[in-house]
């Protein structure tokens, strides 16, 4: 534990150097919010559509978070000779690993903050403590398979095709996932892809929590498949890495 700590300190404090990189991370989320939910009054101005706006934006500040985090930046430190000498000293790889999740996760709740303040300030959204306690432990979990789909890609990618593949798969699932726009609102075809995507399974996960509601049976079945698929690939990735790189 105490390795893990320590992997999660100085990776935190690696980010916060580059301040771009924080404030890539920390205001882009916000900026969708005021883009999509305080620019229009029909949904700013209404409490029950705003409440929902923000559950939805603060989901894909969580996603946006792990993904870039992990994704590009586990491509990067790979490219490091440090992280080479790293991967050959003799104490496994979970204190790296749960150190990079650590620190992500600390990003992520730091992306939160700009939404739910963009939300209070310029939005009728509101909620509870109990259910911002609910939310709060639901997008936590729901980041998960996305914490995965980020490692896997840092691990198989160079940063040069990291970037990249990480913008291609998050905006467009956030899309069909129904973050920018609420599912109703979608042709049929679109709303029947969209349930299996992890995307529109965490949404409503998500969404559940926030409404004191139950998401169905449907949600948490792709949830858990999709965090397994990819914890799986994660995995692969991983060790294909080391054997290709340490054998």
């Amino acid at each position: 534990m105490s390795l893990l700590l320590l992997h999660a300190r100085y990776q935190f404090l690696e980010t916060i150097r580059v301040p771009i990189a924080v404030i890539g991370t920390v205001g882009f989320p916000a900026l969708f919010m005021l883009l999509f939910v305080v620019s229009n009054p029909a949904v700013g101005g209404e409490p029950a559509a705003a409440t929902l706006a923000a559950g939805q934006m603060s989901l894909f500040a969580v996603i946006s978070a792990y993904m870039f985090n992990l994704g590009a930046g586990v491509a990067e430190d790979r490219a490091k000779p440090w992280h080479a000498h790293l991967r050959t000293l003799p104490v496994g790889p979970a204190a790296q690993l749960g150190g990079r999740l650590l620190n992500a996760q600390c990003f992520a709740l730091l992306s939160l903050i700009p939404v739910a303040l963009t939300a209070m300030l310029f939005t009728r959204a509101h909620a509870s403590a109990g259910e911002l306690a609910a939310v709060l432990l639901a997008l936590l979990l729901a980041g998960l398979p996305f914490a995965f789909m980020g490692l896997a890609i840092g691990y198989s990618l160079p940063l040069k095709a990291a970037i990249p593949v990480v913008q291609l798969l998050l905006l467009p699932m956030a899309f069909a996932g129904g973050l920018f726009l609420p599912p109703v609102l979608f042709p049929d075809w679109l709303d029947v892809l969209s349930h299996a995507l992890p995307t529109r399974a965490v949404r409503d996960l998500v969404i559940g929590a926030l409404t004191n509601t139950a998401p169905g049976v449907v949600a948490p079945l792709v949830a858990a498949g999709w965090t397994l698929v990819l914890g799986t690939l994660a995995v692969v990735a991983h060790r294909r890495d080391e054997g290709r790189r340490f054998r």
